[in-house]
C-alpha cells in the first residue's frame, strides 16, 4: 500500500477513535438495604456547645457516573418534629490514601480501607448553600436499636490501642427517611468512595442507623467515625469502636452511568482494526 495511502487511512482510524465518546446514560443505582436495628451512630455538624462527628460508609463505582439523588435513614430523639431538620450537608471521600497523609499519624490502629482524610471539595452537597433539596419522612415513631455511639462515644486522642467500649447502649427514636436531590448532580469517575451524611437540628442528635452488608458486596467495606478531635483519622465503628462489627450504614444512590452507543462501539471498534492492520501492513 502506498504510504500516503496508508496515511490517509491511519488519519480516518485515529479520528474514528477521537469521536468514539460515550453518549448514552444506563441508570445507576446503590441501595445499603433497610435499618438492622444494631447500631445507630452519630453523625452532626459542629454546633454551640459540641465539635463535628462523622459517620462514613463505602460504595464502588464501576464507571464514571453522575449521582442525581440518594436517601438514608437515622434516628432522631422521641418526639423531635421534622420540621426540627435545619440542615443536611454530603461529603463523598476517596478511599485512603488518596486526599491524605502517608504514612498516616499512627495515632489510630489502623487507616486501611478508611475514608481519606479531607472530603472531595467538588462532590460536597449542602442545603445551606443551596446545592441539595432534601425531604424527611417518618417512618417509625418508635424504633428500638441495640446499641448506640452517641456524644462522647469516640475514644480520645491518645487512648491506649482505643480500647473497648462497647458503645453506649440501647436507644429508641423515631426512624426518618431523608431523601436528596443533587442540584447540581455529583459526578465522579469510576473508583472506590465514601458516602458522609450530616444532619442539623435545631435541638437534638441525628443517628445514622445501620443496615446488612450488600450481597453480593465485592470490595464492600465497613462503617468508619471520626470527631474533630481525631481527625484527620478514622476509627471503625464495630472493630475499633464496639468490637460488634463490621457494620454497614442505611442510604442509597441513584444517577446515570455513561455507556457508549452501539454505533459508537461499532466506529471505535472499526477503527481499532483499522489501525492494527495498517501497522501489520507497515511491518
Amino acid at each position: 500500500m502506498p504510504p500516503h495511502i496508508a496515511k490517509a487511512i491511519e488519519g480516518a482510524a485515529f479520528l474514528g477513535l477521537l469521536t468514539a465518546t460515550p453518549a448514552l446514560a444506563a441508570p445507576f443505582t446503590f441501595d445499603n438495604g433497610t435499618p438492622d436495628g444494631l447500631i445507630a451512630t452519630l453523625s452532626r455538624p459542629a454546633g454551640a456547645g459540641h465539635i463535628q462527628t462523622e459517620t462514613a460508609d463505602d460504595f464502588t463505582l464501576g464507571a464514571a457516573t453522575s449521582l442525581t439523588s440518594a436517601t438514608f435513614r437515622g434516628l432522631l430523639p422521641a418526639g423531635t418534629p421534622l420540621a426540627n431538620i435545619s440542615n443536611v450537608e454530603i461529603e463523598f471521600y476517596h478511599l485512603f490514601p488518596v486526599d491524605s497523609a502517608n504514612p498516616p499519624s499512627g495515632n489510630v490502629p489502623t487507616r486501611v480501607g478508611s475514608p481519606a482524610d479531607v472530603e472531595i471539595a467538588a462532590a460536597t452537597r449542602e442545603f445551606a448553600a443551596g446545592t441539595l433539596t432534601f425531604t424527611p419522612t417518618l417512618i417509625n415513631p418508635t424504633f428500638a436499636v441495640a446499641n448506640s455511639l452517641q456524644e462522647g462515644g469516640i475514644p480520645p486522642v491518645g487512648a491506649p490501642g482505643f480500647p473497648f467500649t462497647g458503645g453506649q447502649g440501647p436507644i429508641t427514636g423515631e426512624e426518618v427517611l431523608i431523601s436528596l436531590d443533587f442540584t447540581p448532580p455529583v459526578d465522579l469517575p469510576a473508583d472506590h468512595y465514601f458516602f458522609r451524611p450530616e444532619v442539623e437540628l435545631s435541638s437534638g442528635e441525628f443517628l445514622w442507623l445501620s443496615a446488612p452488608k450488600p450481597l453480593p458486596a465485592p470490595g464492600d467495606l465497613q462503617s468508619w467515625t471520626r470527631n474533630d478531635d481525631l481527625a484527620p483519622d478514622w476509627l471503625r465503628i464495630g472493630t475499633d469502636i464496639t468490637h460488634q462489627g463490621p457494620f454497614n450504614a442505611a442510604f442509597s444512590l441513584a444517577g446515570a452511568t455513561a455507556v457508549p452507543e452501539p454505533t459508537t462501539l461499532a466506529l471505535l471498534g472499526a477503527s481499532m482494526v483499522g489501525l492494527g492492520l495498517i501497522r501489520r501492513r507497515s511491518k
